[in-house]
């Protein structure tokens, strides 16, 4: 059973001791649609099952005789040219308190490896640090310039490469972030980059907000 989303992407903050130059100034405005217009919204749970009658027969057990699909192959590296990214992903999963892992090296990105592959359908998620009070800047940094347009590409494993074109690009406060939209498993495809944005809170440690870009796969 893949791990539920809620609560994935609320660590997404740097526990750093000061933030780092670029996040004194202001954020920039919002760029392209609002994230929960472009992200499909979570289908409607299905109704109960209705209680068997006197009558009815339990169900025979089905196998599927098609030979099981191959496993997809992971994204492995990230690059936004227009934004300066280039930066190796890791597969990721979700720690003890129910937060998204990260890598701890900020040059490099997560993979939420529970939810899709991009390319795949719903919402494949990679998040890295935006810095790090030793390391310096993260690798995803420059997504608060991300325009519409600026193109994406996502080289998998086995190297084939897809390429994505960003339609949104929005600030959101962490305890507001519509994770069942980011963290979609149904719908068009679609690619989720995440990191920390905001003004940074001392008494916390980390960030108050996300910058959250989605793109939409090229023809």
């Amino acid at each position: 059973m893949r791990p539920a989303a809620a609560g994935a992407v609320l660590g997404l903050a740097v526990a750093v001791g000061v933030p780092t130059a670029w996040q004194l100034n202001r954020e920039p405005v919002a760029a392209g649609a609002p994230v929960e217009q472009v992200l499909p919204a979570a289908p409607a749970p299905a109704p109960p099952p209705a209680a068997p009658g006197p009558a009815d027969l339990p169900p025979v057990p089905l196998r599927d005789a098609a030979p099981t699909a191959a496993a997809v192959p992971a994204p492995a590296r990230l690059l936004v040219p227009a934004l300066g990214v280039d930066a190796p992903v890791d597969p990721v999963g979700v720690a003890d308190d129910g937060q998204m892992q990260l890598p701890e090296d900020v040059s490099r990105v997560g993979w939420y490896r529970f939810g899709p592959e991009p390319g795949g359908a719903g919402s494949a998620v990679l998040a890295g640090h935006v810095d790090d009070a030793d390391q310096g800047l993260g690798e995803l940094a420059p997504l608060r310039g991300a325009e519409v347009g600026t193109e994406v590409e996502v080289t998998d494993s086995a190297g084939t490469a897809s390429r994505w074109r960003v339609v949104s690009r929005e600030v959101l406060h962490k305890q507001e972030l519509p994770l069942d939209r980011l963290f979609a498993r149904a719908g068009p495809p679609r690619l989720v980059l995440i990191t920390c944005g905001g003004p940074f809170l001392p008494e916390l440690g980390s960030y108050r907000d996300n910058v959250v870009v989605v793109a939409e796969p090229l023809a």
